[in-house]
């Protein structure tokens, strides 16, 4: 379906990035990869996408840095013609209460999960304007539906992503683009990885305890998200089927915000 198309995935060398990258990838995309890494397992990542009949490119911008975010987007360009797809997933997390939160966190939190759309976006969307055809979609959060204690930053970034996608959405609503948001609720990505260690490290109990006791608080499902999961209603929101849900945030979250 994605054949002769280019998707640009912000923070795909891991995660929930990569696991849409991978998605897109089977699907014909062209994929341009973005994130941290080392050499060899970037490397390894575009073996894995071009075996599957694709063409990669990888670009290190610092999502926080508006002038490396221009460049990525104008480099995919001058290699594929435009970006056809945009995904904007890169994200970092800090949890503090509010009056302890550092203001150096919180000033790149909300640039890289919020700012960081905004300029991806803006760099993209002449090219898909010209070919009217584009899909941009926004990896928000449960957290952009409903918030949590001592996610101030996080909560606040995924809040405006939802609006983002909004106000994009209107914007292109005449157009054959659209711009939808996806909430993933826990999906078992680093990120989560690093905050159920830090339960289990901080109160002193097994790993698996800490990772049922962070389901259970917040996911009825007791299961998480997967990234196939999130890949598969990426490629979805891409397709024709996706023509007309513009400006949505499709919550991917066993049942949190249901609650």
């Amino acid at each position: 379906m994605l054949k002769g198309k280019t998707a640009l995935v912000t923070g795909s060398t891991s995660g929930i990035g990569l696991g849409i990258a991978r998605a897109l990838a089977r699907d014909g995309a062209d994929i341009v990869l973005n994130g941290f890494g080392d050499t060899a397992t970037i490397g390894g990542i575009e073996k894995e996408l071009q075996a599957l009949g694709v063409r990669t490119l990888y670009d290190g911008a610092d999502m926080s840095k508006p002038a490396q975010i221009e460049a990525m987007v104008r480099k995919a360009e001058a290699m594929f013609g435009r970006v056809d797809v945009l995904v904007n997933n890169a994200g970092i997390q800090y949890v503090s209460n509010i009056e302890d939160f550092p203001i150096e966190k919180w000033d790149a939190i909300i640039a890289i999960n919020l700012s960081s759309a905004f300029h991806t976006i803006r760099a993209a969307l002449p090219k898909m304007k010209q070919a009217n055809w584009g899909r941009v979609v926004n990896i928000a959060s449960a957290h952009g539906l409903v918030a949590s204690a001592q996610k101030s930053a996080y909560v606040a970034a995924k809040h405006g992503i939802v609006g983002l996608t909004k106000a994009v959405a209107l914007e292109t609503a005449r157009t054959g683009i659209t711009c939808n948001a996806i909430c993933p609720g826990w999906v078992l990505t680093p990120l989560v990885q690093k905050q159920i260690d830090d339960r289990a490290r901080n109160e002193s109990i097994p790993a698996d305890k800490a990772k049922r006791e962070l389901l259970a608080e917040k996911q009825p499902s007791v299961e998480f998200v997967t990234t196939d999961q999130i890949g598969a209603l990426t490629v979805f929101l891409c397709s024709d089927a996706g023509e007309q849900i513009r400006g949505a945030a499709w919550n991917i979250d066993g049942g949190w915000v249901a609650q």
